[in-house]
């Protein structure tokens, strides 16, 4: 075989540009049809590509998701359980992986993993969780301070790389993360007053009052009571006399803007403090207010989001690059948009569990294409491997979609894992682990509880009625604890590591069991 063949079959393999927000509820993509907003670039995707209508992750929770997907393997087995403890970057990841086998590989934007990105020929990403407006970033190693708004900062930075600093004639792999809809929601100037004539109505389970469900009342998450309303809502008053616990916080991410940025926000929102100082509004009211001023700078992120995907989703089009570019959206993890009255993440339950997926592949991928199969961010790793020809390692937990999403293969898995274990910390979400069915989920609540709850989910989709002790469902309760003992057994989980979490987090944290 000549070396010109060989580099000719190298150029063919996919490119892959795989796309993470975060925090990206899939109720606000507006290809799943809840009718919040509207995401055209991100619904470009689906249309040209497959949606996944049962996309889930393993722990739901930032840095924890990300190193799943980075290395195929749930938390349990990678180490990074928590926001807390560190990640082993020593360890494979599927980038490391593309890069031995001659991709040109790069990571930009935000990843909340600490340490120098390895796998990645390029890499300029957020420190920490980033910051809205001024945001620095490491490139290379080497911190810079970029002007202007994050989320397009991040998007002109990954088509630089596209366009200027990649080797041309190697297939490449581009993680390009962007920081938004993640809390304080911080909208781009040009969506100040988008959604301003739009009244929302929250979830018909916003005003839950948890019956039966003890580890859910315990929790620190609700819009009525938690929402900050300086940090998170922006009642940023002149005046000082909005104190809250987090209002000096809120004041150093407004410090970061340029004059001219600090104009423009004033402008628009001294106004709605101005209102909202008038109103005096308590009790029920005050709740339908936050949640109204929570999903209209949440969704205003996202409208930056999406714009950026046309952006790159152009690119790749003007380019010749498209036919051969596999390209994947999805989020860290769900987010809860006032279900349960809630805000953040954490839960098993449905709306942080459940993330959103799209992927497009015009050279496999049949357009308009729905995969209803549950899948899980543990899955990311093998794809990517598998549509790249790379060796898939049998340490990786996760199985390549690719025969599934085309449509090849009709046996998939019946039953995914999960497992949380941040508590005690920020928003109170005991720690738990469970099962979940196409139907059914089991939850076990535990440490400073002893919690069992059991969903049908074909008939109470919203998660508000726990039958775990009803005596009609025993029989599925039974066969629900063998499915979980499978899934432990399987993914080499068990009580004495957690266990062992426990203690290194209460040690990281100063605390005493």
């Amino acid at each position: 075989m000549s070396c010109k063949t060989v580099k000719e079959e190298k150029t063919q393999r996919p490119n892959i540009v795989f796309i993470m927000s975060d925090d990206h509820a899939y109720q606000a993509i507006s290809a799943y049809g809840h009718g919040l907003n509207d995401t055209p670039n991100i619904d470009r995707i689906a249309k040209e590509g497959a949606i996944f209508n049962k996309g889930f992750v393993t722990n739901s929770i930032c840095a924890p998701s990300r190193a799943v997907m980075l290395t195929g393997k749930h938390s349990h087995v990678n180490g990074k359980v928590d926001n807390i403890n560190a990640f082993n970057w020593d360890q494979e990841n599927f980038a490391k992986t593309l890069q031995k086998s001659g991709y040109e590989t790069a990571l930009i934007g935000k990843i909340h993993l600490k340490g120098l990105p390895q796998g990645f020929d390029y890499s300029n990403v957020l420190p920490g969780q980033g910051q809205y407006y001024s945001p620095d970033f490491i490139e290379n190693g080497v911190k810079k301070n970029y002007p202007g708004y994050v989320t397009n900062v991040t998007t002109n930075i990954a088509l630089d790389w596209l366009e200027n600093k990649r080797e041309m004639d190697k297939p490449f792999l581009l993680l390009y993360h962007q920081k938004a809809p993640h809390r304080t929601w911080m909208p781009e100037e040009k969506y100040f007053s988008l959604f301003d004539d739009k009244t929302f109505d929250p979830p018909a389970n916003f005003f839950d009052d948890y019956e039966g469900r003890p580890a859910a009342a315990a929790h620190e998450m609700g819009i009525f009571k938690d929402m900050d309303l300086v940090y998170d809502l922006k009642m940023l008053d002149k005046e000082g006399k909005i104190q809250t616990k987090y209002r000096n916080s809120f004041q150093g991410r407004y410090n970061r803007m340029d004059e001219k940025q600090k104009e423009a926000w004033d402008a628009y929102y001294d106004p709605v403090i101005a209102d909202f100082k008038s109103r005096n509004l308590e009790g029920r009211e005050l709740a339908l207010w936050k949640y109204n001023r929570y999903m209209q700078d949440y969704l205003r992120t996202i409208q930056s989001v999406d714009d950026g995907v046309g952006e790159v989703l152009d690119y790749l089009k003007e380019n010749g690059l498209e036919e051969n570019t596999i390209v994947v959206y999805t989020s860290d993890q769900g987010f809860y948009l006032g279900e349960h009255g809630w805000f953040d993440k954490r839960f098993m339950y449905e709306e942080s569990f459940r993330t959103p997926l799209l992927m497009k592949y015009p050279k496999e991928i049949e357009p308009g294409t729905v995969v209803d199969e549950m899948v899980q961010n543990l899955d990311f790793a093998p794809t990517f491997l598998d549509y790249a020809g790379a060796e898939i390692s049998e340490e990786i937990q996760g199985e390549s979609f690719r025969q599934l999403v085309n449509g090849k293969v009709s046996e998939w898995r019946d039953a995914i894992y999960y497992t949380y274990y941040e508590f005690p910390a920020e928003h109170h979400v005991k720690r738990h682990y469970g099962v979940r069915t196409d139907r059914y989920k089991l939850i076990h609540f535990y440490y400073d509880i002893d919690h069992w709850e059991l969903y049908d989910l074909e008939k109470d989709p919203s998660e508000m009625t726990n039958v775990y002790n009803d005596v009609s469902y025993s029989d599925v309760q039974k066969v629900m604890h063998e499915r979980l003992k499978e899934m432990r057994t399987k993914y080499g989980d068990s009580d004495e590591l957690d266990e062992m979490h426990l203690e290194k987090f209460l040690k990281s944290k100063n605390l005493k069991k």
